[in-house]
């Protein structure tokens, strides 16, 4: 009988399939779930309260958690999710788009029983729940979500008599327009920012590729993803951004924090460290959505994160399914989202960051949250990235139809091999 059917029969000696036993007492007679999180996905604070108060809801079952490092996380993922050895985890935090990569290793739990009868999947934000659906089956449980919107000076807005946020594409343009003079740059945007792109393109109604009978296909040649790189260069027109790096290089907040550049394309948390760097912009910092092409629609936008996968190995399954209850439930979903200011991965959840400015401005793109293509070779794409190139190419005068297509076979060669 392997590991996970002999868990499998013990648990069904309790009836309480979510609620613990209530007949072990001692921390000797405890099972163990082994629960993997990355590093800075929650505070310290968190994980002991949380880790307090599952132990005392579950008096059967003891936490070990374990923090990971993102560098390299990879390969001990996939490590894991063959291991028989009984330290291996139970409950593994990944990042969303992993998740295709680690079904098509093989070893993960199918959770689409629990994902439909329990936990009110069809409230789930489609950038987290999208990627974590592989052949129809359900494996990762999203978990917490972030994604872009814009940082903007307020004073800077006002000064050039704009009173609101821009609530459309067209509007967009004409403000950055306006605020692009007297030496302040419209907006910072790097010539290499494929993450915003992407969230132009679906914006388009296009892709970045598309499956076709289990075959992938580069599609940044269709005529909406050419829409989408055309807007690109004229909103990246009106400022100084680089044409040939991308946000990092140089930092983006630091080019803000000198005081220049009225808008900015990032996570909330980009504010923090603006003002970290400049402490003359606190107060002066807002943010609002990504603008969409209808009116007052926000624009569609890549959604980063995480989902909770567990291993179909797992010597604990009904101790896993509990801690992916627990952690993707209302209760610790409000209190992370509060704690990190993420977005909760429900939309039924934003309430709980209205309070906070960013978050609140995200929670309301996150509804039209996207993912990178749901391959499993997706991270070889990224690992040389033609997007890059390509956008670099049309800014700096190249034909977009052709750098176009020559990036969508690069991207179908990558998803091939």
């Amino acid at each position: 009988m392997n590991k996970r059917l002999l868990a499998t029969c013990l648990a069904l000696l309790c009836t309480v399939p979510l609620g613990g036993c209530g007949m072990l007492s001692t921390e000797e007679e405890r099972d163990t779930v082994t629960v993997w999180l990355m590093r800075d996905s929650a505070t310290d604070a968190f994980v002991a309260r949380f880790k307090e108060q599952f132990e005392r809801d579950y008096v059967d079952l003891a936490l070990d958690i374990r923090i990971q490092e993102w560098t390299g996380v990879g390969s001990k993922v996939s490590a894991a999710l063959k291991s028989e050895d009984a330290a291996a985890p139970d409950v593994i935090e990944v990042g969303n788009t992993q998740v295709a990569q680690y079904v098509d290793e093989g070893g993960l739990l199918d959770l689409s029983l629990e994902s439909m009868r329990d936990w009110g999947m069809d409230d789930w934000l489609p950038g987290l729940a999208a990627p974590g659906s592989v052949h129809g089956s359900q494996y990762g449980i999203p978990w917490y979500a972030a994604n872009r919107v814009v940082v903007y000076r307020k004073d800077l807005f006002r000064a050039a008599g704009l009173e609101r946020p821009p609530t459309s594409r067209d509007e967009w343009l004409t403000y950055t327009e306006r605020l692009n003079s007297g030496g302040k740059q419209g907006i910072y945007l790097a010539g290499q920012d494929w993450y915003t792109l992407a969230g132009f393109i679906w914006e388009e109604g296009g892709e970045l590729a598309e499956e076709n009978g289990g075959h992938w296909e580069g599609t940044l040649h269709s005529p909406a993803a050419l829409r989408a790189m055309d807007f690109y260069r004229r909103l990246q027109a009106l400022g100084k951004g680089p044409k040939d790096a991308d946000e990092e290089t140089p930092p983006q907040t630091g080019v803000f924090a000198e005081g220049e550049v009225a808008q900015l394309i990032s996570v909330p948390g980009a504010a923090k460290v603006i003002e970290e760097k400049n402490p003359e912009l606190k107060g002066k910092l807002g943010f609002f959505p990504v603008p969409g092409e209808r009116q007052g629609r926000p624009g569609a936008v890549f959604t980063g994160g995480s989902d909770l996968i567990v291993p179909e190995r797992s010597d604990q399954p009904r101790g896993a399914v509990a801690v992916v209850d627990a952690l993707a439930g209302a209760e610790w979903q409000t209190e992370l989202a509060r704690a990190m200011d993420y977005v909760p991965n429900k939309t039924t959840l934003v309430g709980a960051v209205a309070g906070e400015p960013g978050a609140a401005a995200m929670a309301k793109g996150a509804a039209r949250g996207r993912a990178t293509p749901n391959s499993p070779r997706w991270a070889a794409v990224e690992a040389d990235n033609p997007i890059k190139r390509y956008m670099t190419a049309v800014l700096t005068g190249g034909d977009p139809a052709r750098a176009a297509r020559k990036a969508s076979d690069a991207v179908t060669k990558a998803l091939e091999e």
